[in-house]
């Protein structure tokens, strides 16, 4: 299949070292149309989500760690739903930005994704879920155990959540679209959806709000069932690279 992501598949290429937060000037949402295809980019807290589409039909996914080192973007990767080899490797990539425009260069030639939003709204974050409420009306805590996790990354206005195996290089699962946030509702509309594009198009509504820096979520899910959910701020872990000597570029 030869879209653009297949270009891109090797921009993005994890270790798991360090912990550390930042901010880029890149945070926020990206996209790219290109013939019938969807490009979106995620970066929030650190860590980048890219995910194409067509129409309905889920492509592809990957993400990992960014950050920004003399005038590079220093990328590796968590997941890949397309090449679980790239899972391990990091590379730089040249690139610019502006307000509007965040511009890769890859083999001398410039790709430009638009700017959706900036990454700033009160739910703008990488999260867990750490907590569910069970029958009796008691919130518990939820530990979770071994290397799968899901994360949800929330930018200004688009959402993604991703289920991966870090360790066994296992991608499990990813869904995402634009939600809002106001008045104590929270909507999502889904834009894709890896396990079943039936439920592209869906709106889902939820009550939510935020207590203590977590993220309280309660409706119904996409399933019909009743939750209640408490979700956390999620300590990234990061990758320590160093730019001496480079990491070699895109070739």
């Amino acid at each position: 299949m030869k879209y653009i992501s297949v270009i891109l598949l090797a921009l993005f290429g994890t270790n798991l070292s360090g912990i550390a937060q930042t901010k880029n000037s890149i945070d926020g949402a990206w996209q790219l149309s290109r013939a019938n295809e969807t490009h979106l980019v995620l970066v929030q807290d650190g860590i980048y989500y890219y995910t194409v589409h067509e129409g309905n039909q889920f492509l592809m996914t990957q993400g990992g760690s960014i950050a920004e080192a003399a005038g590079n973007l220093v990328v590796t990767t968590l997941f890949n739903s397309a090449d679980s080899s790239k899972v391990g490797s990091n590379l730089e990539i040249p690139f610019s930005v502006s307000a509007n425009q965040l511009l890769l260069t890859i083999d001398g030639n410039a790709i430009g994704f638009d700017r959706v939003d900036d990454g700033k709204a009160p739910l703008a974050g990488l999260w867990s879920i750490t907590g569910r409420m069970q029958d009796d009306g008691k919130v518990v805590p939820i530990h979770q155990t071994g290397s799968r996790q899901t994360l949800k990354m929330l930018t200004g206005t688009k959402f993604q959540w991703v289920a991966m195996d870090p360790a066994k290089k296992q991608f499990l699962g990813t869904g995402g679209g634009s939600y809002s946030f106001n008045d104590g509702k929270y909507t999502e509309n889904i834009e894709f959806f890896s396990r079943d594009n039936s439920r592209v198009g869906a709106s889902l509504v939820f009550e939510g709000k935020l207590e203590n820096g977590d993220w309280h979520h309660s409706g119904l899910s996409s399933k019909g069932a009743k939750i209640y959910e408490v979700w956390s701020k999620t300590p990234i872990r990061r990758v320590k690279v160093s730019i001496t000597p480079p990491i070699p570029p895109i070739r």
